[in-house]
């Protein structure tokens, strides 16, 4: 499509050098579309040549206009950061008081959601005691297997926040085994963390683990995210598996502003 764009473009500023009209422009194409065709088939070199110049030069833009709107949101969200609801009763990892909370919205079943899963270990290797992590449930429609998984994530942790965190470590790690196993995969492997299975059968299907699988997704979409995976660092919403540097851009230029404001008071 946009070759065709370009080279009508190109055509167009053909015609209008020679002294043609716009409307003279339009006519001549309306009335014999294989100028386009014709001009192709005669210079395909040149077309190509052009066209992937421009394609190029495209490119360049798109990137500078993404990278000055993720500027201006990170921006914008350090000023009026999202604040995700965090229960106290919910299971978490690392020191519940840490400065930095980062928040991950999540699909067990999404490869993508395994890639952010190790950057989210990466982060929180490297930051130590001043991260919280929470895991919040975003199980996409077409992976069948996702809602159960949040199910049984959220009905381990009311049993066990550290085996909750253990199960979803085992399912990131072994995610090709959740797709061939299925829910026998999942059990067997709440069975070896020492879950209670018949308990947490019967808490998957409780209203307060459907009740809180409903507010992940609607804070999620709240937050405009609407694809997995998702998160909020410190305030700032990261919409997909960006590199741990991304989300260190963030910690750091928030740990920086806190300095900063507590050494002026």
């Amino acid at each position: 499509m946009r070759f065709v764009i370009f080279v009508c473009c190109s055509l167009t500023l053909l015609l209008v050098t020679r002294c043609a009209s716009n409307n003279q422009v339009k006519q001549a194409l309306e009335n014999d579309p294989s100028i386009i065709a014709n001009a192709i088939t005669k210079h395909p070199e040149q077309f190509m040549e052009a066209f992937q110049k421009a394609n190029y030069e495209y490119s360049k833009i798109a990137q500078t206009k993404a990278a000055e709107q993720q500027k201006a949101q990170l921006e914008a969200e350090l000023k009026n950061p999202k604040s995700p609801a965090i229960d106290p009763e919910r299971a978490m990892l690392g020191d519940k008081n840490a400065p930095i909370t980062l928040v991950t919205y999540s699909d067990f079943q999404c490869p993508y959601c395994q890639r952010g899963y190790q950057t989210v270990e990466e982060v929180r290797k490297k930051y130590g005691k001043q991260i919280r992590f929470v895991f919040k449930n975003l199980p996409l429609d077409f992976h069948p297997l996702a809602m159960p998984a949040a199910k049984m994530f959220e009905a381990i942790a009311l049993q066990n926040a550290a085996k909750a965190y253990q199960f979803h470590d085992e399912i990131f790690k072994n995610q090709q085994k959740l797709s061939s196993g299925g829910v026998k995969f999942l059990e067997e492997a709440a069975k070896k963390l020492g879950v209670n299975i018949a308990k947490m059968k019967k808490d998957m299907e409780s209203e307060k683990v459907k009740a809180r699988i409903d507010a992940d997704i609607a804070e999620a979409r709240n937050f405009g995210i609407n694809g997995t995976p998702g998160f909020v660092v410190a305030g700032v919403t990261i919409k997909g598996a960006y590199p741990a540097s991304h989300f260190a851009e963030i910690i750091d230029r928030r740990i920086k502003d806190r300095d900063v404001a507590g050494q002026q008071k």
